[in-house]
């Protein structure tokens, strides 16, 4: 009755990683045209690390955890 039931719930993890995968190829998959040029792949990342300090000290002054 049971006969692969380890087996099968073992795949469970595996289809997980590969859903978020997918969802991740297909929501940052338009920006690989942009690292292609020098110029745009500097602006790109630039723009990217800033909308991450930008989160990142909303967040903490938000939460309080340290005075800026």
């Amino acid at each position: 009755m049971f006969d692969g039931f380890w087996d099968n719930v073992s795949r469970y993890p595996r289809f997980l990683v590969t859903i978020i995968l997918g969802i991740f190829v297909n929501t940052f998959g338009w920006l690989t045209p942009l690292f292609k040029r020098p110029v745009t792949a500097i602006a790109l990342i630039g723009f990217l690390v800033g909308l991450l300090i930008f989160v990142s000290l909303t967040l903490r002054a938000m939460l309080g955890l340290s005075a800026i």
